[in-house]
């Protein structure tokens, strides 16, 4: 990963068997950054999305291989307890034009990744909800 920063955003380049998601948390811990945005596009050759089934409060995962774009990426950077929590969305293009979407738990590069993260000023933390099982932004007064 190499990456440079302009005022609040970073641009950064994923090179080939990097996890975005990792690569996510890693940055944000190195640099400080505890809110802010993350979009990006690239290519990735593996991935494991998920699906939320809020009835049964749990993930259904989906293990992807071969030839991927990142059709669209994107997400946040938040804390819960102290930690920096990555929450990731990705639409994955496949070589016959179809788009496989969910949650990202990982997905590799392939060729590149082209990311831009939005630094916030401020933080948010996360709890979970009872009710979705989901964990949710939590604003302090």
């Amino acid at each position: 990963m190499e990456y440079r920063k302009f005022a609040s955003k970073y641009l950064v380049r994923l090179d080939i068997g990097e996890d975005i998601v990792e690569a996510v948390k890693d940055l944000a811990k190195k640099e400080g950054i505890r809110l802010g945005s993350v979009t990006g596009i690239g290519a990735v050759n593996k991935a494991t999305i998920g699906l939320y089934e809020v009835s049964k409060q749990e993930y259904i995962s989906t293990e992807l291989s071969g030839d991927m774009e990142i059709v669209s990426l994107g997400g946040n950077i938040s804390e819960m307890n102290g930690e920096v929590y990555v929450h990731l969305h990705i639409a994955l293009g496949t070589s016959d034009s179809n788009v496989k979407a969910g949650h990202l738990n990982s997905a590799i590069i392939s060729g590149t990744g082209e990311l831009i993260i939005d630094e916030i000023e401020g933080r948010v933390d996360r709890t979970k909800d009872d009710i979705s099982g989901l964990n949710i932004f939590k604003f302090n007064n």
